[in-house]
This record gives C-alpha cells, sequence and structure tokens, in this order.
C-alpha cells in the first residue's frame, strides 16, 4: 500500500477523544470560576484557539494531537479571555499563576 493510499492515523496515546478534551476544558473552567457559553471543535487554519466577546470558546482540531502541555496552555489562556479581554499584565498574571498551579497538581 502507498503512502498515499494509507488512511492517516494517530496512535491512540498521541490522540486525545474531542469529548476528553471538553472535559478538561469544562474542568479548567471550574478552576478559573468562569462559564463559556459554547466549546465548539473545528480546523482552524492560522489560529490553536479563539474566545467571542459572546463568551463562546473555539479549539483547533489539530490541539487535540498535541502535548498535554500545549492543550493545557490554550485551554487556560482562552477561559482567561472571559475574565480578561486582552493580554495585558494582569491577563499575563493570571496565566502564569494557572499554568503553575497545572504542573503541580
Amino acid at each position: 500500500m502507498s503512502d498515499k493510499a494509507r488512511p492517516h492515523w494517530q496512535p491512540l496515546a498521541d490522540t486525545v477523544p474531542a469529548e476528553v478534551f471538553k472535559a478538561e476544558v469544562a474542568a479548567w473552567a471550574r478552576r478559573i470560576g468562569v462559564e463559556p457559553q459554547r466549546v465548539t471543535i473545528r480546523r482552524m487554519k492560522t489560529k490553536w484557539g479563539s474566545c467571542s466577546t459572546r463568551g463562546t470558546l473555539t479549539f483547533n482540531t489539530e490541539l487535540l494531537t498535541q502535548p498535554a502541555e500545549l492543550r493545557r496552555r490554550v485551554i487556560v489562556e482562552e477561559l482567561l479571555h472571559l475574565k480578561v479581554p486582552n493580554h495585558g499584565k494582569l491577563f499575563k498574571a493570571l496565566l502564569r499563576s494557572y499554568l503553575a498551579e497545572g504542573e503541580a497538581s
């Protein structure tokens, strides 16, 4: 079978199912004290995630195949935008704090 004919696959250990990812988002939302209106996962060309002004979080499907550390950072960043809509000093301080907390648990 040629490389082009082979179906694309990821080893199970390297892929997180969407339901597990959404559960991870929900757990972090509780920890941070925010409630996203909606969480979606779709293909995005240039971003890992986004947060709308209406509280919808959108994550790139490619994030499901990335290391846990990157997933955690993107999840926390997008959830923090529900509290702080910019990337100022407060946002960066909260981000560092939550990421350090996540590493300890």
